[in-house]
């Protein structure tokens, strides 16, 4: 593997790892906070809106973060 190769490998690790800090942020951080300061007219029960948006958005966190990582496994 070439310098240049090993380069673009760590850019799309680093862009992978940074849109599942979004995903963590927007999908789990930001609809908790909203809960807890009363923003939003939410009708449902708010727990399970919360419980299941926040496992959605935390396996897609997961799951990103760990395909950056496994993309770094091919670096020499």
């Amino acid at each position: 593997m070439t310098l240049i190769e090993n380069e673009r490998t760590k850019l799309l690790a680093n862009a992978l790892d940074r849109a599942s800090t979004a995903c963590l942020a927007v999908g789990v951080f930001g609809p908790t906070a909203a809960t807890l300061y009363n923003l939003g007219d939410i009708t449902y029960p708010r727990g399970i809106i919360l419980a299941t948006g926040g496992f959605i958005w935390l396996s897609a966190a997961v799951t990103l973060h760990l395909l950056a990582r496994r993309s770094l496994g091919g670096l020499q």
